[in-house]
């Protein structure tokens, strides 16, 4: 049975600001619902590992979006981190910010972690992928170029994927591109099986 039919019974709901992430999920063919907006800080424990965080975020949406999921329901939180060295690269402020994020990138290989969560009113499951994403060595003009014509400033980075950065830049990917986009939807449409899969066995 396709995860369309699976679902039939359900009413899936995104919990995201993203328009990558919508985008990505009604072109995967599924019919969801969007949950109102809800500030969140996004913050974790001090000393926590960074490839850690993502699921950690994306549990702390979950949790946050749970109140009122009706007995059908499954909401989906997702919630992607970019990593240098060691040490997370989050969203810019500013455009300086933006251009100093991208010359750290610049000639060196990143990882890019999206933690998901699924959840009912009764269960929850959570799950990550990981991809490695190699950056030639750009130029302060091309970075400059990039940040001023697409204000990179709601993305982990401070770049997506999709758009020009990502034709010029990325030598290669180890990984799932859409991952990097905001949503491994290959490894969400398997997890997402299995677990209505799972709750069609409790029921």
């Amino acid at each position: 049975m396709l995860l369309h039919e699976k679902l039939s019974p359900y009413h899936l709901i995104l919990a995201s600001g993203s328009p990558r992430r919508r985008a990505l999920l009604k072109d995967l063919g599924l019919s969801f619902t969007l949950a109102p907006n809800h500030d969140l800080e996004e913050n974790f424990p001090e000393g926590m590992p960074a490839r850690e965080v993502p699921v950690y975020l994306a549990g702390k949406k979950s949790d946050a979006f749970a109140t009122g999921l009706g007995e059908n329901d499954i909401l989906i939180t997702a919630d992607t981190i970019v990593i240098l060295h060691g040490q997370i690269i989050g969203k810019p402020s500013s455009a300086e910010e933006a251009v100093s994020m991208l010359s750290q990138l610049s000639g060196h290989t990143h990882t890019v972690i999206t933690g998901v969560c699924l959840r009912t009113r009764n269960k929850q499951y959570c799950f990550s992928d990981r991809s490695e994403v190699i950056f030639r060595k750009l130029t302060e003009e091309e970075i400059r170029y990039y940040v001023s014509h697409y204000q990179p400033f709601d993305k982990a980075g401070a770049y997506g994927i999709q758009e020009w950065i990502g034709y010029v830049a990325i030598e290669e990917i180890r990984g799932s591109f859409y991952n990097v986009m905001g949503l491994p939807v290959q490894k969400l449409y398997i997890e997402l099986g299995k677990f209505v899969d799972s709750l069609q066995k409790t029921q």
